[in-house]
Formats: structure tokens, sequence, C-alpha cells
């Protein structure tokens, strides 16, 4: 278990995939997060 392990968050890191362990940024999330933003100034 390690850099090479597919599975793991690290090897994913070193593969540079995504997955359950590893989840891409959602838009709905940067929507979210730059929304809040805008509202707090």
């Amino acid at each position: 278990m390690g850099k090479g392990d597919k599975k793991t968050r690290r090897g994913k890191i070193f593969l540079g995939s995504f997955g359950n362990t590893r989840p891409k940024k959602s838009k709905l999330r940067k929507a979210k997060r730059e929304k809040a933003k805008a509202e707090s100034k």
C-alpha cells in the first residue's frame, strides 16, 4: 500500500486519477464558495 496502489488516496494523487477516495472539485461546490465570497463583501 503506497504510491503505486490505485485504491489509496496517496496512490491516486501519484497516478493523477480521481474516484471515491479522491473526488474532483465539483462545479456545484465551486459556485457555492464564490456565492458566499460575494455575500461576505
